[in-house]
């Protein structure tokens, strides 16, 4: 009687428990680039949607903005400082915060995305340092140094990552020799575990999350290999070399760039890394231990423009040829293209959304793994590289060019505003 009382106790403490705090992170739910918004334009005028509002300003980058509730996040490199913005969904800014030195070299800018989770924002520099600041006010309430705290190497154009939270812990790649790979506690930074991996430099990569029923694996690349860790106790489960240099072939900045974040989907992990095995598709055993060469594609080449998995099909760049392309998600084979040059991708409704190399902004039709161009339209506000990825949040398109920000209404229900000036 005295157990049944206990496990009873248990039972109602447990469904009188708030559940985790919901994450809002680089490229959506599960990084997967996929976005819930429904009733969306299916077609755009010549100019493009309609430009709602853009801000100036808001410094040298190529991070996208990160949605939670009613404001957005978003990072930028002013007079050689990272800085953190806060902005409300009408372009307002709410407070700013200055976090350290960022990265002023070969591409100039921040280059990381933040991660909101509950009352917390986590977010890095292209300095490698880690921050996690108090959601409303802007707050530090703890950080990491890239150098001092975990002895790092920089990879040659600056630490480029966007912080993964699970549970208590956030994640974060260095590539030291020692804290190769470390995971925090959230609330107060201390280190939980640490990593050696192979002891490369990080392969500025977008990490990812494996949630299965018994275990979580955090997913990463360094320089040459892709590598599984065990999120609870840190232990490198399995890795896979990217073997498209040989040893004695590699070079400082050369086949060690692997950007792009895995996708999980129904027991596979699919990747694309042009720098590295090009696109793949790996089987997951079931309990997390082992990985199985299923497929390699050399064509699906995306370097950086991330990749979507929609049905059993992949939506990506062929980055050599300059292509949007489809893949079977069962063969590796090419089900079509579209040769609209090379860029960032995401989904909405049924749709592609695609910022080329260019400055394009293009609303793409996929069905059964065919690609049909729909609408296009120039951005013509900021300056410097189209690297920034799109982002789709309450009907609204955003999109960073450098210093600019716009947002553009792609909802059914248009509302006759007349654009706004630079805030």
């Amino acid at each position: 009687m005295k157990n049944l009382c206990l496990l009873l106790s248990l039972l109602l403490l447990r469904s009188c428990s708030p559940g985790e705090p919901e994450i809002y992170q680089w490229r959506g739910a599960g990084r997967s680039g996929i976005y819930p918004d429904k009733e969306l334009l299916k077609g755009w005028p010549e100019e493009g949607p309609r430009e709602i509002w853009w801000v100036d300003g808001i410094g040298n980058g190529f991070g996208s903005p990160v949605f939670a509730g009613e404001r957005l996040y978003i990072t930028g490199e002013i007079d050689s400082m990272s800085v953190l913005h806060c902005l409300d969904l009408e372009g307002k800014m709410i407070w700013q915060k200055v976090l350290g030195r960022e990265w002023v070299k070969s591409y100039r800018g921040s280059r990381s995305a933040p991660t909101i989770v509950g009352d917390h924002i986590y977010v890095g520099s292209g300095m490698g340092n880690l921050y996690c600041l108090e959601k409303d006010s802007g707050k530090i309430l703890w950080s990491k140094d890239f150098s001092t705290d975990f002895e790092g190497q920089y990879p040659l154009h600056g630490h480029t990552e966007a912080p993964v939270v699970s549970g208590n812990k956030v994640f974060w790649a260095p590539g030291g020799k020692e804290f190769n790979v470390v995971a925090l506690d959230r609330y107060t930074g201390d280190l939980i575990w640490s990593n050696p991996g192979f002891s490369e430099r990080s392969g500025y990569n977008a990490s990812n999350l494996i949630e299965l029923p018994h275990r979580t694996l955090y997913v990463t690349f360094s320089a040459y290999h892709l590598m599984g860790f065990d999120a609870e106790s840190g232990e490198m489960i399995w890795s896979q070399l990217q073997d498209n240099l040989p040893p004695d072939q590699r070079k400082f900045g050369y086949g060690d760039t692997h950007p792009n974040a895995v996708i999980y989907s129904d027991g596979y992990i699919y990747y694309a890394a042009s720098d590295g095995n090009d696109g793949v598709k790996l089987k997951l055993s079931k309990d997390g231990s082992e990985i199985t060469e299923i497929w390699r594609n050399p064509g699906f080449d995306s370097f950086m423009g991330g990749i979507v998995k929609t049905g059993n099909f992949i939506y990506g760049t062929a980055d050599s040829k300059k292509q949007l392309v489809a893949i079977d998600a069962t063969s590796g084979q090419l089900t079509d293209s579209l040769k609209i040059g090379w860029g960032a991708v995401i989904s909405a409704d049924g749709h592609l959304y695609y910022y080329n190399q260019k400055g394009d902004l293009k609303l793409i039709e996929y069905q059964d793994g065919k690609l049909k161009e729909i609408s296009s339209f120039k951005v013509s506000r900021g300056s410097g590289e189209h690297f920034s990825h799109p982002v789709i949040y309450k009907g609204m398109l955003y999109q960073r060019h450098g210093m600019a920000l716009m947002a553009y209404d792609i909802s059914f229900h248009i509302f006759a505003l007349t654009p706004r000036p630079p805030r």
